[in-house]
């Protein structure tokens, strides 16, 4: 089985950035989706970055794209997420995801394409 095992996050000021790194054990197959989703009390789901078939292509929310960046790094075997220029409404609890069903490069935004999830890290944006 696949585990994703998340680390960093905290509290951040307004403004400010952090990293999330998800460290992955067992194997995942091409053509499947690794991401990061988040979770805010009250609402749905929300993957904010996601990368297809291990190294690419990356997706991302509008509400996060050109503030986030996801990374891959198969030697290290390492799923990170740079979190620049952070707002209030970025606080959640962030998830490391992946599937382990091929899709489509277009289906890794949708939360229900995820199969295996870490136990998730907070991230709390103070302004």
């Amino acid at each position: 089985p696949v585990q994703l095992v998340e680390s960093g996050g905290g509290s951040v000021e307004a403004g400010g950035s952090t990293r999330l790194s998800c460290a992955v054990s067992g194997y995942l197959t091409s053509r499947t989706c690794m991401g990061w989703v988040r979770q805010i009390p009250g609402k749905e789901r929300e993957v904010v970055a996601s990368v297809y078939s291990y190294v690419g292509p990356a997706s991302y929310a509008e509400s996060v794209k050109g503030r986030f960046n996801i990374s891959r790094d198969m030697a290290k075997n390492t799923l990170d997420l740079q979190l620049n220029s952070l707002r209030s409404e970025d606080t959640a609890m962030y998830y490391c995801a992946a599937s382990s069903t091929k899709t489509s490069s277009i289906e890794c935004l949708l939360p229900s394409v995820y199969n295996f999830w870490g136990q998730g890290t907070q991230v709390t944006v103070s302004s």
